[in-house]
Order: C-alpha cells, then sequence, then structure tokens
C-alpha cells in the first residue's frame, strides 16, 4: 500500500486531481444505486430512463465540487474547513439534484431516495478524503524519513491548553520538527481531559511524561499571560532537562513581524518578570502627537524602538537622522510597512543620512522641516570598542551632541531629549565619561538662560537584546556549544526592555523643565553569571563544571574588559526626588556653567587635533565627577605608536 501510496505522491497537481475527480464519478453514481437499494430494501438494477439519473448526478457533482474547491484541498493536511466545503459542495449537488429529478417527470423514483442519496455521497466523499488523508500522510512522514535518515521528530509538551496551545498543536501535527504528546495546564478542571488527542496533565507530571515519552521541548503557549506569569512558569521549568520555548507575543503576530507556530526562544524579559506599567497618555503624546520629531541615531537599537513607539502616537511628520545608510535602509522600510498597518496614519516618514557632528546639515534639516522635538540617540556605546577610539568617542559623543544641540537652539526646537546611560554615574571608561560631559554641555546650555529649547537627559541602564548585549551573544555562544564568557563572577548590571526604555524615555522628556536628568527604575540587579546558567539551562542543556564534568556547555571566566565596571549606578549623589510617574525618578546633581565648560571643549578640540589621548583624558577627569579610568590609553593608533618608538630605541 505505502508503494502506492509513494506513487500517488510523486504525480503532479493535475494528474492527483484527475484521480479524486474518477473516484468522484464513480461515488455519485454508487451513492444513488446505494439510495435506491436502502429504499427498496433489494439490490436494484436501473432499468429504462433511469439510467439518466444515473448519468446526470456525476455530470452536476463534478463542476460543483470543482467551482467550491475540492480539487485544490492538500489531501495530506486537509482538515475541519475543508470537510465543510464538502458538506456544501454535496448538499448543493442534492439540492439541485432533487430538483432535476422531480421535474425530469420520472415517476418510479421514491421521494425518500434524494436525501438518502445526499447522506450516501456525503459519507463517501468526505470519507474517502479523511482516509486518504490519513493514509499519504503517513506515507509522507515515512518518505520524508527516508530522505532525511538522521532527522529525528522532537516530542514535545505544550504548556497552556487554552486556545493558543490548541492551535499551535494543531499547527505543529502537520510539521516534521515536532511531535506534541501532551499539554499542562494550572486549570485543575481541564486535568485528565482531552483536546485534539492529547491529555492535559497537571505540573506535577512534568517529570513523569519526560521520561514516559522522551521529551526534549516545553512550548509555552501563553501569548497574553503577564510578564510575571511567566517569568514564574520559567522558574518552575528550569530545573528539568528540557528546552524552553515560547510562542510569539499577540502584537508580533498582529503586525505580522512572526507567524503563529513560529517557535522562539524564551524571551529574557520573561526572565526578569517585569511587567510594564502602561504609559501615562498626556506625558506620552505631549511631544509627539501632531509635531514634527527627529530622532537621531534612527537606525540603532534605541533610536529605531523610540521611532516604532513614536509613530503609534501619530506625529505630522517623523525625520529619521542615521548615518549608517543600510540601518536607515532598514528602519525605514519596516516604519513605513508599520504605517501602512495602521489606521488613519497621516504622517510623513522622512529619511535622512547624516553626521550629528555636521551642524550645518542638522540645522537645514530642522529649519526646513520645521522640528519642534529632538530625541537624540545617537552616539558610540560600546565600552570596549569606544576605549580602544577614545578620540572618535570624544568627537561623536560630546561634540555631536554639542552640534546638535547648537543647531536645536538655533532653529527654536521646542525641546531636546539626550538617550544617557547609568556608566555616566562615577565613570570607569571613555564611554561613560564622554555621555555624562554631553549631560554637562545640555546642563550648562540650559542655566546660561539665553536658550527657549528645554533640554533634558534620562539615564538608563542596559536593555535586553541591543546591538551588542550580553544576550544575543549568550544565545550564539550556546548555540555554537560553548563556552560562554562572563567576565567576572561577581559582575551585576540592571536590565529593561527595549519598549519600557523607550517609552519611559518618552515620558520623561515631557517632565522635563530645562537641564533636567531623568532616570529610569531599572528594578532589580541580575548576576551576569546567574544569567549565563539559567539562559544554558533553558536551553535544554547542562553547565559543564567541576560539579557536572559531563555538562554540554561551558562558562569561561574572562576577567574584567579595559573600562569595564563590576557594577553600574544611576545616580551621582542622593539627591533624588519622585515625579508623577513611578518609574520615573528626578536627580539633582552638579552642573559646570557654560563659560567654563566651553573653556574645557576648545581645550578637548586641541588634544583630539593633536591626537593627544592623556590630555583628553585630564580634561575628562577634571571636566567629570568621579571619573577614575580603570586601564591606560588603549587607542590602536597610539599603541601602535608608542610600540614602534620602543623597538627604535631598542635597535639603537
Amino acid at each position: 500500500m505505502k508503494k502506492i501510496a509513494y506513487w500517488f505522491l510523486g504525480l503532479t497537481r493535475h494528474s492527483k486531481a484527475s484521480i479524486l475527480i474518477s473516484m468522484d464519478i464513480v461515488f455519485a453514481i454508487s451513492a444513488l444505486w446505494v439510495a435506491f437499494s436502502l429504499r427498496l430494501g433489494e439490490w436494484y438494477r436501473p432499468e429504462g430512463n433511469i439510467w439518466l439519473l444515473f448519468c446526470a448526478s456525476p455530470a452536476l457533482a463534478v463542476p460543483i465540487f470543482i467551482k467550491l474547491g475540492l480539487y485544490r484541498a492538500i489531501i495530506r493536511y486537509i482538515g475541519g474547513r475543508a470537510f465543510w466545503a464538502v458538506f456544501q459542495a454535496v448538499t448543493l449537488h442534492a439540492l439541485i439534484f432533487t430538483v432535476v429529478v422531480f421535474q425530469s417527470g420520472i415517476s418510479i423514483v421514491p421521494r425518500t431516495v434524494p436525501p438518502l442519496n445526499w447522506l450516501v455521497l456525503l459519507l463517501f466523499v468526505s470519507g474517502s478524503r479523511f482516509i486518504a488523508r490519513w493514509w499519504l500522510a503517513d506515507a509522507y512522514s515515512s518518505l520524508g524519513g527516508s530522505v532525511a535518515k538522521n532527522y529525528c521528530i522532537k516530542k514535545v509538551i505544550i504548556y497552556g491548553a487554552g486556545s493558543a496551545g490548541v492551535q499551535l498543536a494543531s499547527a505543529l501535527e502537520y510539521g516534521k520538527e515536532f511531535k506534541p504528546v501532551a499539554f499542562i495546564d494550572d486549570d485543575k478542571l481541564l486535568h485528565k481531559q482531552k483536546v485534539n488527542g492529547l491529555r492535559i496533565y497537571p505540573m506535577t507530571s512534568l517529570s513523569y511524561l519526560i521520561e514516559r515519552h522522551k521529551v526534549t521541548d516545553v512550548l509555552l503557549a501563553m501569548p497574553s499571560a503577564s510578564r510575571g506569569r511567566r517569568s514564574e512558569i520559567i522558574r518552575l521549568l528550569e530545573p528539568y532537562p528540557v528546552h524552553v520555548r515560547t510562542m510569539p507575543g499577540m502584537a508580533d503576530m498582529a503586525l505580522g513581524k512572526v507567524k503563529f507556530d513560529e517557535l522562539q526562544e524564551v524571551d529574557i524579559a520573561d526572565l526578569l518578570g517585569r511587567d510594564a506599567v502602561e504609559p501615562d497618555p498626556a506625558l506620552f503624546h505631549a511631544n509627539i502627537t501632531g509635531k514634527t520629531v527627529l530622532v537621531s541615531g534612527a537606525g540603532g537599537s534605541i533610536g529605531s524602538e523610540l521611532c516604532r513607539q513614536i509613530i503609534t502616537v501619530k506625529p505630522a511628520k517623523l525625520i529619521l537622522f542615521e548615518l549608517n545608510e543600510y540601518a536607515l535602509y532598514s528602519v525605514e522600510k519596516e516604519l513605513s510597512h508599520v504605517v501602512n498597518v495602521l489606521d488613519n496614519a497621516k504622517f510623513d516618514i522622512i529619511p535622512i543620512l547624516g553626521s550629528v557632528l555636521d551642524e550645518i546639515r542638522v540645522k537645514k534639516v530642522c529649519k526646513t522641516f520645521n522640528v519642534q522635538t529632538i530625541y537624540h540617540a545617537a552616539a558610540y556605546k560600546h565600552v570596549p570598542m569606544v576605549e580602544q577610539n577614545p578620540g572618535e568617542a570624544i568627537k561623536n559623543n560630546i561634540f555631536g551632541t554639542l552640534s546638535i544641540a547648537q543647531a536645536a537652539i538655533s532653529e527654536k526646537v521646542d525641546t531636546f531629549v539626550l538617550i544617557s546611560t547609568d556608566k555616566a554615574v562615577r565613570p570607569t571608561n571613555i564611554m561613560g565619561a564622554t555621555k555624562r560631559f554631553a549631560e554637562l554641555i545640555l546642563q550648562g546650555l540650559s542655566i546660561d538662560g539665553q536658550v527657549a529649547t528645554r533640554f533634558t537627559m534620562v539615564r538608563f541602564g542596559n536593555v535586553l537584546g541591543s546591538s551588542g548585549s550580553v544576550i544575543p551573544l549568550f544565545r550564539e555562544q550556546i548555540a555554537r556549544g560553548g563556552p560562554v564568557t562572563v567576565t567576572d563572577t561577581r559582575i551585576i548590571r540592571y536590565f529593561m526592555t527595549i519598549p519600557e526604555a523607550a517609552q519611559l524615555v518618552i515620558q520623561a522628556g515631557a517632565m522635563g523643565l530645562g537641564g533636567d536628568v531623568f532616570v529610569l527604575d531599572m528594578g532589580q540587579p541580575i548576576r551576569i553569571l546567574d544569567l549565563a546558567r539559567r539562559m544554558i539551562h533553558l536551553s535544554g542543556l547542562e553547565v559543564k563544571d567541576e560539579e557536572l564534568p559531563d555538562g554540554e556547555v561551558e562558562i569561561d571566566i574572562t576577567g574584567l574588559r579595559p573600562g569595564e565596571k563590576l557594577y553600574e549606578e544611576l545616580l551621582i549623589g542622593d539627591n533624588v526626588s519622585d515625579t508623577t510617574h513611578s518609574r520615573i525618578m528626578r536627580a539633582e546633581e552638579e552642573v559646570i556653567p557654560w563659560i567654563e565648560l566651553n573653556k574645557k571643549l576648545e581645550q578637548l578640540r586641541v588634544s583630539i587635533d593633536k591626537d593627544d589621548f592623556e590630555g583628553m583624558r585630564a580634561i575628562l577627569k577634571e571636566s567629570v565627577s568621579g571619573f577614575v579610568p580603570q586601564c591606560g590609553v588603549n587607542d590602536l593608533l597610539w599603541k601602535m605608536g608608542e610600540r614602534r618608538i620602543v623597538d627604535r630605541r631598542a635597535v639603537e
């Protein structure tokens, strides 16, 4: 039988449809014959003009079946909707055939024959489809196994027997990668019940199910559950030797970013267990709705998320200002698609290539489009990279901020919001020092008293999943089989999701009166070593160490990188006050008068022109409170020059 199935699967779509049509012709004739036999209680032999009805039945059936799409369905994937189509087609055929029978004038046809004919034909047509589905699906699986000998179907448990879990189980049935074996659900009323042939168990049965079915993965099917609840479940699953995956969120599915059955790794935000606070509508709309908004660094992690949040509250125009051409292309393409999905979206997205160091170009953009709000996210932020290129970081982070701030003042921009960082507090690296100096520039301009632009700074810690962050790095290292690199066992960091950070930045920007520094509530800090261990466990793997030498993934402690701190802070001092938002605080910190700060900027310019890196560090130390460099000068060009001098002296 399997040989016949393989032969059928190898046919063209046209050939398969021809076979189905031939079968339906036989079914139409046979159903009418069975209807007569059942009605008369004996094997019926058609006589006389009754043969006309036996010819009319398939002649009517085939065109109706073609019209209603019975020959377009893929038999091995046929489901409930296909049965409904069969029901409609057979019922329509029965109605038309009944009219034909009683209008034909053939008086020897009993009245009960047409309904019997409908019932028998429905059984023949639908039954043949579902038998074929079972037969061909089995053969197709066997065929797939013979083609890919090393292919192994993973047995999985679905956590959540709600509508999402049921739909996920149905979707996985047609795939070749996962085979659902059971549901787990917290609802006691569902325990011992069955859905789609799969039994629902309590969480306490997980060990038994894993051992019995050799389960490799647990799939979380709770896209609408709160982050706190998902975090609680993930903690319960961590001790088990299974790979935990999750369904995408409803928002991503609605926007078409992912498919319903596209399983993902566990969102690290779920590990934090912190539910985002809904934005305050008044604060969220204040600087955006109906206004022209410019985002510098629009192609970056924070900049692009700011743009995503901004378009939801409908600005008059959104200007994407970005130096990287591909990043600008990507974010403009994504946002244009989302705007097309939004109802009544009548605003322009304007992509502008340019550097924040080019003050003339920034001025032209602000003047041409009458910019009213600027979110300045453009910066060099990767600590080790900045340590190796300090001069460029000072240009971009300090003088880039000065340039765009002066352009904003010149063109009378209403609001300017700087995206800052917790690394600006008592920094040990060039990146943090440059970001604090950028804050000082805006504070100095604000207290100068001659500017109409409101300058606001917002500080926060690490964001989950940003470019170059630890989360994507750990995922990549785990996928390679390790080792996972952690710089120090004691290192801790604050984390926040990118969407929450962007929402809080927008709201904090609306609170600013001029020169304000806002800090975001980052929640509880996380030890990076613990984060690495959890990610390994949730991948269904064990940490290889002295206690478990047979583990799959090793954690390698590499030592702190140049400029890296064991922990970060959000405040320089203790002078902090609450705001109207529960997760936004206002910090009161030391400010340098603009006249004095301007002199230091001139000194920095001279040092950059001379490649005087020691001079640059000295100016930053004088200006930035608490700046204590953790390492010496690491500029790659400077170090190469120093090495050549040493080598030359050795030769001499």
